[in-house]
């Protein structure tokens, strides 16, 4: 684990501010990273390796606290988190910086953002890796609203769900703002339709761990997409595939075939 935080820098969008860092090689290819649900750019990218890891392969590495999240601006209405709401976040940073096209990576609801973003703004969109969400992109991932209710709860003794008191823990332990996750959850469950998923051009990555009990198949996705390949990342939970070598070895040698068409 690395626990280096790098220095964070904001920009307002939709009249939010929301903060984000641009480390790594400034010359290399961008990756913008896009975290999960209750993470943030920290605990998802950096705290796991992944800044270290690309940087050190010569990537500008380049990641923001999504809105409601972090050190962002958090709005308490659901309507907010809708994930192409959410994607046109990611978009005006890249504008922020003057990047045309970046390759894209999300986890978990990061990686609905991106495809999201993908459909929305193909030409921006170099290449994918969609982490912790398989074909539960669209069918679903079952029922989000004990989570929800988890984190409104008076305190985790009052929560008996038990992936709502796993999610309201690891808020508690990121010290999050418990309202606007629930709101975040309820607003950003929006499906793609499989027809939508085999317009995809952009090479495409999905990553998810073999005993991930909420992302799905990534095979079925992948069979959706007409350039897409799946990873089955061994032996790792929705939690700890994030940070997982086998992901980061696979995501660098796909880097390197993207570079090479």
């Amino acid at each position: 684990m690395n626990l280096n935080t790098p220095a964070f820098s904001s920009f307002p969008h939709d009249g939010l501010n929301l903060v984000f860092f641009d480390k790594g090689d400034p010359n290399g290819p961008p990756v913008l990273l896009i975290h999960g649900f209750a993470s943030t750019a920290n605990v998802n990218w950096v705290h796991p390796g992944w800044l270290k890891t690309l940087g050190d392969a010569g990537y500008r590495v380049i990641a923001m606290d999504n809105r409601g999240h972090g050190a962002s601006d958090k709005p308490h209405d659901a309507e907010a988190y809708r994930p192409w709401i959410m994607a046109e976040d990611a978009v005006a940073l890249l504008d922020h910086l003057g990047i045309p096209e970046a390759n894209v990576m999300g986890y978990s609801m990061g990686a609905r953002i991106s495809v999201f973003t993908a459909l929305a703004h193909p030409h921006r969109v170099r290449s994918l890796v969609l982490g912790g969400l398989g074909i539960g992109m669209t069918d679903g991932v079952g029922d989000w609203d004990p989570i929800a209710d988890a984190l409104l709860a008076p305190s985790l003794d009052d929560v008996t769900h038990i992936r709502g008191r796993m999610f309201r823990a690891f808020a508690e332990q990121t010290k999050s703002d418990r309202q606007a996750l629930a709101m975040c959850i309820r607003g950003s469950r929006d499906l793609v339709a499989r027809a939508d998923m085999g317009k995809i051009e952009a090479p495409t990555l999905i990553g998810v761990g073999t005993k991930d009990d909420i992302a799905g198949s990534a095979h079925e996705l992948a069979a959706l997409m007409p350039h897409a390949e799946a990873l089955d990342i061994p032996g790792r939970d929705h939690m700890l595939a994030v940070g997982d070598k086998v992901f980061k070895k696979a995501v660098l040698e796909f880097y390197e075939k993207v570079a090479g068409r």
